[in-house]
């Protein structure tokens, strides 16, 4: 149980650090999501449950994978320009230009699995 504590312990400064450098410079954003960890923290203090303790470092632990890959801070430099802070950990994606005269190819039939949907196959 002492190295669970400790796992937890771990994962909640993780978590801090994480926020730090995820909303560095906006105080808004660096006070509410410390008041958010905080609070899950001391809300689940009293749970005894080995597996429910796992099952709640796993989720913190997706949760800082989340903010670190795809939480991006924007901050307007002059009337709508934007600038966003991407990091080495941001998720980045090709960026495929939006075409209105696409259409889907006659193959597919309203029935059909997408693509889209089998990758998760």
């Amino acid at each position: 149980m002492e190295k669970l504590r400790h796992t937890v312990l771990k994962n909640f400064k993780t978590l801090h650090r994480t926020r730090l450098k995820i909303f560095d410079g906006d105080h808004k954003a660096l006070n509410a999501a410390r008041l958010k960890i905080n609070d899950e923290y001391k809300k689940n203090k009293a749970v005894k449950d080995e597996e429910a303790i796992k099952a709640m470092v796993k989720f913190s632990e997706e949760i800082e994978k989340e903010l670190k890959t795809q939480v991006i801070q924007a901050r307007e430099v002059k009337p709508g320009v934007f600038e966003a802070r991407i990091t080495e950990d941001t998720v980045k994606l090709d960026n495929v230009m939006f075409d209105e005269n696409a259409e889907l190819p006659k193959s597919r039939r309203k029935n059909q699995q997408c693509c889209q949907d089998m990758k998760d196959k």
